[in-house]
């Protein structure tokens, strides 16, 4: 029994180091020799205790078998489970996690695995003077205006998606007429230089982590999270994992969600993967790697992004090689029939045409089924198309989650939180671009899905955060090019239920020239973004015209066609004006550029005009255009 006891003391005196020798016995290979030796020392030990000792005084009788010793079962035990957690140790499951390498999001391999950053929310900072909700044009525009009047501000953008801050317009525009040299996500401006959608490169963005003792500011994007509520109370954000993060002002840019149609909604899954609600840059990544050679594609819709998209796949270097076949079907009458006159959609839709894309216009789709490999879409008059691919662009819905959460209010008929002129929704609380419903001073209350819209209101929504206070007066502009025979920018209320009044000119051939080449090089549609991305207010000379209590309210309806199938009046340029109850509320330049000013400056004046032909003449439509001429600022 002495020898027994010898040994389970002797095992209890190396259990600790045992253990803090596990993880060198697991390396050296030698744990399993260190345990059965000692198992075997115990049994040797115990064996020697029945052989009897000679001579001596008789002893006593032997007393009963000892009960069986479960010490060295638990002993292994132990030391199993102190290999087990060595191991572990090793592999280094209970280190902390090393800080994570910032991803090169200018990098365009359209492959890449994008991860939240930073890893957890942990490293986000406890408070932030400046939150951005959202990581858009809206939200990099408000951080220009506050670091504008507060050079050392601290700002965080926490945004749902995986990129740094890009612009959207060129994913249905410029990308798609990108040379073969081109970077897939970058673009070739209209003076030759390529530029990435991402507006900024990642070291001019501070890492979250450090933005709080960062001496002179900065911007951080905290990317992958969202916010589930604020309480507007005590000034805090609430992720959806229950960080919390306080601000002293706080900017809502959460910017519109694509809309579906029901009928691609409830489809089988195996349909579902072929169909793109087009909006982000992997939308666009995805888009362009599912378009193999001969691929019919079916878009979905007839306005801006339908339009865009239909006529960018059906003429683009990149999908010209592949022969890509593109269907466009809608139920309006015509391609852009919420903002064109009837006649002027009708043209554009015989245009769209000219560049190769099947319109099918005052038609829906009914039913969607896979039929092999294709998807078979049922139209509303039982004719059927089978294509490859569906890109659904109906239109977007503004993204108010946090409305009902935080106890904001969201305007019913038009969408959008419901804000004052300065953009407030509540006391430090801002909304600017698509999710914004706000009041026009001069137009009344709106909602409006541009870039330039994004631009203009983040910019008023930062200077109001620093405390400017200024209502939102100045007017943002859109454009859109649809091959070379179509490219427009228009300014206000552009709606085709409004009364309009147009003049017309006729292009010349100097004019076709150089519209065709801005087409092939991307160079109109990139000057016309590079220009609204600088966002510069520059004074324009006042535009002097007579007024009148009366005005025109009709359209100018199209000539005949003539003797060659060619209608006289081909609307190659000319200027739309619409109205509403008399007074000029928009402006639509038709192949007219280089005159935005001159389109804000008389939309400010805000009245009615006896003859808007005499108005036309400001916009030069009847002269040739100048080699020099100097582009008129906005």
């Amino acid at each position: 029994m002495l020898s027994v006891s010898r040994v389970a003391v002797g095992n209890a005196r190396h259990v600790h180091p045992s253990m803090a020798r596990v993880r060198k016995h697991v390396l050296a290979g030698g744990f399993t020799q260190t345990f059965g030796g000692r198992r075997w020392i115990s049994l040797k030990e115990t064996d020697q205790k029945g052989i009897p000792t000679r001579g001596g005084p008789a002893c006593l009788p032997p007393p009963p078998p000892p009960k069986p010793s479960y010490t060295g079962y638990i002993l292994g035990a132990i030391a199993l489970t102190a290999g087990g957690l060595g191991l572990a140790y090793y592999n280094g499951l209970f280190d902390s996690p090393a800080p994570p390498t910032p991803l090169d999001d200018t990098k365009e391999d359209s492959k890449r695995k994008k991860k939240p950053y930073p890893a957890s929310s942990k490293d986000l900072p406890k408070h932030v003077p400046y939150l951005l909700i959202g990581g858009g044009t809206a939200s990099i525009a408000a951080f220009r205006s506050i670091r504008v009047h507060d050079p050392k501000a601290k700002v965080m953008m926490i945004t749902n998606e995986l990129e740094m801050p890009y612009m959207r317009p060129p994913l249905s525009k410029e990308l798609w007429f990108n040379p073969v040299d081109v970077e897939p996500l970058k673009f070739r401006q209209w003076n030759g230089s390529e530029r990435s959608i991402f507006y900024e490169p990642n070291d001019y963005y501070i890492d979250p982590s450090k933005l709080a003792e960062a001496p002179n500011g900065g911007v951080a994007v905290a990317r992958g999270y969202e916010v589930q509520r604020l309480d507007v109370v005590n000034r805090k954000a609430i992720l959806t994992d229950g960080t919390e993060i306080s601000y002293d002002k706080c900017l809502i840019a959460t910017g519109a969600r694509p809309k579906n149609l029901p009928v691609f909604e409830s489809a089988p899954r195996a349909v579902r993967e072929r169909v793109t609600l087009f909006k982000s840059v992997h939308d666009f990544e995805q888009l362009t790697e599912k378009l193999g050679d001969g691929s019919r594609v079916a878009v979905i819709g007839g306005g801006f992004l339908g339009s865009e998209l239909a006529c960018a796949l059906s003429k683009s270097e990149q999908t010209r090689k592949h022969k890509i076949e593109v269907f466009q079907l809608f139920h309006e009458g015509g391609n852009m029939a919420k903002i064109l006159p009837e006649y002027l959609s009708s043209w554009t839709t015989e245009r769209l045409r000219d560049e190769g894309v099947k319109v099918w216009p005052k038609t829906q789709v009914k039913a969607v089924e896979m039929q092999g490999a294709k998807v078979k879409l049922t139209l509303m008059d039982d004719s059927m198309l089978l294509v490859d691919h569906v890109i659904v662009a109906v239109g977007s819905d503004p993204n108010t989650d946090l409305a009902k959460s935080s106890g904001l209010e969201v305007d019913r008929q038009n969408g959008g939180f419901l804000v004052d002129a300065e953009l407030r929704a509540r006391s430090n609380v801002f909304v600017a671009g698509d999710a914004a419903c706000f009041y026009d001073t001069k137009f009344g209350r709106r909602r409006v899905e541009h870039h330039d819209h994004a631009i203009v209101s983040g910019r008023l929504a930062g200077e109001n955060m620093v405390g400017l206070n200024k209502p939102y007066t100045h007017q943002s502009m859109f454009w859109s090019d649809l091959g070379p025979r179509i490219s427009y920018e228009a300014i206000g209320l552009i709606d085709s239920s409004l009364p309009t009044v147009a003049v017309f000119a006729k292009r010349t051939a100097e004019e076709m020239a150089r519209a065709v080449a801005d087409v092939v090089s991307g160079g109109n549609e990139s000057e016309k973004l590079q220009a609204a991305n600088a966002n510069v207010s520059v004074d324009v000379k006042s535009v002097s015209v007579a007024t009148s209590e009366q005005t025109a309210s009709a359209h100018v309806a199209p000539k005949k066609h003539d003797r060659e199938g060619e209608p006289e009046d081909s609307f190659d340029k000319g200027v739309i004006f619409y109205l509403r109850d008399k007074k000029l509320v928009g402006l639509l330049l038709w192949n007219v550029f280089n005159r935005m000013g001159t389109a804000r400056k008389l939309l400010d004046q805000h009245t009615e005009y006896d003859d808007l032909n005499e108005v036309a003449k400001l916009f030069n439509l009847h002269e040739r255009p100048a080699e020099n001429e100097e582009i008129e600022a906005e």
